[in-house]
């Protein structure tokens, strides 16, 4: 996938070669070995949710050596950066999330991550990476037709999301549209998958907390039994829900986490229950909460266990712009060959970027990681590489979608 030079610099293939702006094929060719060199520092470096000092300040210190002026979001990490004059008729924004996952890298690597039980395990340094090059070249670009906006946003994988850190802090702000990738190791290196309506599914959490007054199991009809309460639920609430929410929205609950009880022989006086439910549709998504308390309570009343019942709204769909979607399939085309484009499917994972889609239109794709050499690792797995060639295939994808999109 690499190859070594000097014994320390890496050097990938760029695929795109020779496609051009001239002036990004003379970028990538003094600095592909960079951008590698970027990646795996940052992954060697990885950092929780909004404890991504660290991260801000080594993109703050590249930014700033392009001659760029980045500006440090409010909450004290994540970075706002924009590139071009003031005076643009149109700013496109491009976005990279910048923090890791609560996670022991197994990979191996000479270049795995050294801070115990934490890991660039979803590809965020590759995003982040991606859009670092891709800020860097623009800004050596002879002239821009507009204005670009970068977000290094924090906080990403935390529910309801650091975009909303970002929106707070004005981050969109003037701009017209907004484009993002994220690492698909189903998808081969050098393609990248695009998809008009939703890309992925709202998420939210579920925690349901049921108290009873315990007893012996001798005499369950003298207590609540609690036990037998939470597995009405478990199994109970995922089947109504099926009857009564439509099955083509993709929404689907399904539980990660049960606690109750020690003894063989006491029923408990309190047991929790924890989950996540996801949907495909934003309308959806907004009648959930009060759907799931009613059917809570009707699933518990015969019981007579109290329940607390805590529903954490997460993060909406991304909902891709059809006209935004087609800006971002003529950019990618321009920077990497039509070959490059392929179709993708509805993800049922999470994204905060739907947040920004609630503001401005914008589309997301999804950025091929898998080399033919291994057999492809999934996303949060201790145990995910990706293809660093991708990471010339993204800053390509990034330069051509913002100059395609400031064309538009």
């Amino acid at each position: 996938m690499s190859s070594v030079r000097s014994g320390v610099e890496s050097v990938v293939e760029d695929l795109g070669a020779g496609r051009g702006p001239s002036w990004l094929d003379a970028w990538l060719e003094d600095n592909a070995h960079q951008v590698v060199a970027w990646r795996r520092h940052i992954h060697a470096h990885p950092e929780l949710s909004r404890a991504e000092h660290r991260t801000t300040a080594f993109l703050s210190d590249r930014l700033s050596r392009a001659g760029l002026n980045p500006r440090l979001l409010p909450v004290g990490t994540g970075l706002i950066c924009d590139i071009g004059p003031e005076t643009a008729k149109r700013t496109v924004a491009l976005r990279a999330d910048i923090d890791a996952l609560p996670l022991t890298e197994a990979t191996g690597l000479p270049y795995s991550s050294t801070v115990d039980g934490v890991a660039h395990a979803c590809g965020h340094d590759a995003h982040t990476t991606i859009l670092l090059g891709a800020a860097t070249a623009l800004a050596n670009a002879p002239e821009l037709p507009g204005r670009v906006r970068l977000i290094f946003q924090p906080a990403e994988e935390v529910m309801p999301g650091g975009a909303l850190d970002v929106l707070n802090a004005g981050g969109l702000e003037g701009v017209d549209s907004i484009f993002g990738l994220h690492c698909d190791p189903r998808l081969p290196v050098g393609r990248i998958g695009t998809r008009v309506g939703p890309i992925t599914s709202a998420s939210d959490l579920i925690e349901l907390r049921l108290t009873s007054p315990g007893g012996h199991t001798s005499r369950p009809h003298l207590t609540a039994d609690l036990v037998h309460a939470l597995g009405t639920v478990i199994t109970g609430l995922p089947t109504l829900l099926s009857r009564r929410i439509d099955p083509r929205t993709g929404t689907v609950l399904a539980w990660g986490a049960v606690h109750a009880g020690e003894a063989p022989n006491a029923i408990p006086q309190d047991g929790v229950l924890s989950g996540t439910l996801r949907t495909g549709d934003r309308n959806t998504w907004a009648e959930l909460e009060p759907l799931i308390h009613e059917l809570v309570h009707s699933l518990l009343a015969p019981l007579g266990v109290g329940f607390d019942l805590q529903h954490r709204r997460g993060v909406p769909p991304v909902v891709n712009d059809e006209e935004s979607t087609e800006v971002m399939r003529a950019g990618i085309a321009s920077a990497l060959g039509e070959q490059a484009l392929t179709a993708t499917p509805q993800s049922s994972g999470g994204e905060d970027f739907g947040w920004y889609l609630e503001h401005v239109p914008g589309s997301f794709a999804r950025l091929g990681v898998h080399s033919s050499e291994v057999r492809p690792k999934d996303l949060h797995q201790p145990t995910f590489e990706l293809d660093e060639r991708a990471l010339l295939v993204g800053v390509r994808a990034m330069v051509g979608i913002a100059l395609q999109a400031l064309k538009s």
